[in-house]
């Protein structure tokens, strides 16, 4: 018998405002004046905090932290497609996504500073916390999406709900990665899986990850639709990641979309991107970065001036100076210099073994004349390098 081809779905790439302002008006998504804003709102807000958290970790007020600028679009663009009772299940570099489905700029301050207290999602808000451990926030977003099937079947509900989750390239090499697609296929799973390609994973560049020219084209071997699109571009991730949600609630499965992007900040503040990576490149990107990108694009649709544009530089520069003096102030509180919380913020019920260490700690802290289970009565003084 001869050999006969198997045809296979093209991967599609997707740009719809480039970096020089350029707009493809037949591809160009109906959102309303309204909701521009909004996203770049989310998006400068984003940026504004990351810059000032790097500042403060320079200064030893922050602790050590993976920054998020440049990658604003692909967390917005996304993120702004789905519903409160959705599920958000990010890695770490989506704050403007964070911040737009309420999360208090000083539960992020909060978590970079060691306090865990700054994990706990917004009451309402159907959020994972931010998951550090690569690619395993994959697998509880398969596991929710195959839940909501099986919850909305009993329920005989025909309004579905969907997870967006994120990930990075680095992460798509790791096997949660590619379990989580699997399942998600298999199962049919309501699951957007977002992926910020930036290029790196920490000092290894894309080159060396994989031999396939696209990490979209991985949803073919899954059974899933798959799309790369300019991650610098707000509206080619909304757009793209619209279909993708559309597809979902209609109950076809999940959908793989890949956000071409660049990481022009070290991984962490503790990277030293200059071993391993040419400064001209990244200079390059720079001139693609998607906020005065899409700035541009405001005010060339007459929906926003100049002028706003720098008031609202102004508002959200006080936003961010008033929530870093909030957190600070916070930091200082008996409830959160307490060690003992560091057990509570874990385990709805905590287990037993953990039980026993709070106990120990606590008794331990007794010795030195430090009554930590009522810290009010002892501890009101405490100052803050204290906590160790």
């Amino acid at each position: 018998m001869p050999r006969t081809p198997i045809e296979l779905p093209k991967i599609e790439y997707l740009s719809i405002l480039n970096e020089h302002g350029e707009l493809d008006k037949a591809l160009e998504p109906k959102i309303e004046p309204k909701g521009l804003i909004e996203m770049y709102r989310y998006m400068l807000l984003a940026r504004r905090t990351d810059e000032r958290m790097l500042l403060m970790q320079r200064q030893g007020r922050c602790g050590t932290f993976p920054q998020s600028s440049g990658h604003e679009a692909i967390s917005m663009g996304s993120i702004f497609n789905i519903n409160k009772d959705d599920w958000h299940v990010p890695a770490y570099r989506e704050l403007a996504g964070l911040l737009w489905r309420g999360w208090p700029l000083e539960h992020i301050l909060l978590y970079w500073n060691g306090f865990e207290e700054g994990a706990s999602p917004p009451e309402g808000v159907n959020d994972l916390p931010v998951c550090v451990p690569i690619a395993s926030q994959l697998l509880h977003a398969a596991g929710i999406g195959m839940a909501i099937n099986i919850e909305e079947r009993a329920a005989k509900s025909k309004e579905k709900k969907v997870v967006m989750t994120y990930f990075g390239d680095g992460a798509s090499s790791e096997g949660d990665c590619h379990e989580a697609l699997n399942f998600a296929a298999v199962f049919n799973a309501p699951v957007v899986f977002m992926c910020l390609n930036n290029q790196y994973a920490i000092s290894v560049p894309l080159s060396k990850q994989m031999k396939n020219e696209t990490i979209a084209q991985r949803a073919v071997a899954y059974g899933m639709p798959g799309i790369r699109v300019d991650g610098n571009d707000v509206l080619a991730v909304y757009q793209a990641a619209k279909e993708a949600v559309e597809r979902a609630r209609r109950g076809e499965g999940p959908s793989l979309i890949e956000a071409l992007t660049y990481r022009v900040t070290p991984h962490t503040t503790a990277d030293d991107p200059k071993r391993y990576r040419n400064e001209e490149e990244t200079k390059e990107w720079m001139l693609r970065d998607s906020l005065p990108r899409f700035a541009k694009y405001l005010q060339q649709k007459g929906v926003m001036t100049e002028k706003q544009l720098a008031e609202l530089e102004e508002e959200i520069d006080a936003q961010v100076k008033a929530a870093v003096q909030h957190a600070e102030e916070m930091f200082k509180s008996d409830e959160l210099l307490n060690p003992l919380n560091m057990f509570d913020n874990l385990y709805v019920d905590v287990p037993p073994y953990l039980q026993e260490q709070k106990d120990e700690l606590r008794d331990y802290f007794k010795t030195k004349g430090k009554d930590w289970s009522n810290p009010q009565k002892k501890n009101v003084d405490t100052p803050a390098s204290s906590r160790k």
